[in-house]
């Protein structure tokens, strides 16, 4: 049974998500990462004192901490009773797939709470959206922060890079034996392609390519326009005569006009992400960090939408599989809810708000607020 506090949060979080708005406390300042220093904003609950605190993190996008859906949740959160702070990931902003920023700003993050509310350990839980989700899970199981955190919460992450990528490629998903397909969205395949063909043996040559794809990415991103959108075809167009060859066959061939965008065959997608998930782990090895990864020593909680396109919800069903393996006595709380879409990328700014109408959402949210 959900004890009162936990249900009292959850009201509260719902009514400042339903005002859309309404001024909590908020502040911007810089915090220390090591390697350098990086913004974060904070959001403090209104006339009153915050019980517990969140570190968010945010995903591989372009507006990173001020993208709409998550400063709309992280005011949300803070009204429910939390001190929130959300530090901005430059290099994710950039769009590159750099998981070994996680732990050093999750670690400048947790320092700032305590420095200045006084936040630590067991009151103080991490979370994160879409690529932070599993570098939260990730982080909270290193052992540099054990006793630092109470909690641990990731929204439409991904178990296992090849598999993701392959759904990318292919849209082909899998669990228990069970093939399911679904249109992907191009961004993520964009992305992957961006950051890690220029390691896939045969192409070390494609800079400029990765460079335009890139560029692509960076321009969805900014529009906040859905990557298969007709609006995107004419950038396409223009990225396109940049190139020469087999790069601008192949750039054709991953970012097609939004109403021709076919997709690899299943061998062909497998062999694409064999290689693209190899390079990525080569370049860099948190990427995929399951294999050698043990279970966080804190409650997780999982939850990823029916309906996602970008990571599919199998995703996570994996993850948590493999945590419950290496945790038996305390497996993670999954919520698999068909009211969810893709938290916090491109054009999807109605994602977190589908799931906040949602009684498994509540569910779910409670059992969170309650954790610490």
């Amino acid at each position: 049974m959900i004890r009162p506090p936990a249900l009292l949060r959850t009201f509260r979080f719902v009514r400042q998500w339903g005002r859309a708005g309404d001024p909590v406390r908020e502040s911007e300042f810089a915090i220390a990462r090591g390697d350098r220093s990086v913004p974060a904003s904070l959001f403090l609950p209104r006339g009153r004192e915050p019980e517990t605190a969140w570190v968010v993190l945010h995903g591989i996008t372009r507006p990173g901490r001020a993208h709409p859906s998550l400063l709309r949740f992280a005011r949300a959160l803070a009204e429910s009773g939390s001190a929130v702070l959300v530090p901005e990931v430059p290099e994710w902003i950039e769009l590159e797939l750099a998981p070994s920023r996680t732990l050093p700003t999750v670690a400048a993050a947790l320092d700032a709470l305590e420095e200045r509310l006084g936040f630590s350990g067991s009151r103080t839980g991490l979370m994160g959206f879409s690529f932070g989700a599993p570098q939260a899970v990730a982080a909270a199981a290193d052992p540099t922060l054990a006793g630092r955190l109470g909690i641990v919460a990731g929204f439409g992450g991904y178990g296992d890079l090849e598999r993701t990528f392959r759904f990318l490629f292919t849209g082909a998903h899998a669990w228990r034996g069970e093939t399911l397909r679904r249109r992907p969205d191009p961004y993520g395949r964009w992305i992957a392609l961006a950051n890690f063909l220029r390691y896939v043996p045969g192409w070390e040559d494609a800079e400029q390519l990765c460079e335009a794809l890139r560029e692509l990415t960076r321009i969805t991103g900014e529009r906040q326009v859905p990557a298969w959108d007709p609006v995107h075809d004419e950038i396409k167009d223009e990225l396109a005569a940049t190139l020469t060859g087999r790069d601008r066959e192949f750039f054709a061939r991953v970012a097609p006009p939004a109403r021709d965008d076919p997709l690899m065959d299943d061998e062909e997608g497998a062999w694409w992400a064999e290689h693209v998930a190899t390079a990525a782990v080569r370049v860099e090895p948190l990427a995929d960090p399951w294999p050698d990864l043990p279970a966080p020593p804190v409650p997780v909680h999982l939850l990823h939408g029916r309906s996602d396109d970008l990571i599919p919800y199998t995703e996570t069903l994996g993850l948590a599989e493999r945590l419950s393996g290496q945790w038996p006595d305390m497996p993670p709380r999954v919520t698999i809810t068909g009211r969810f879409a893709h938290a916090g990328e491109a054009g999807r700014s109605h994602a977190i708000g589908e799931a906040v109408q949602s009684l498994e959402f509540a569910r779910l949210l409670s059992r969170i607020l309650g954790g610490i």
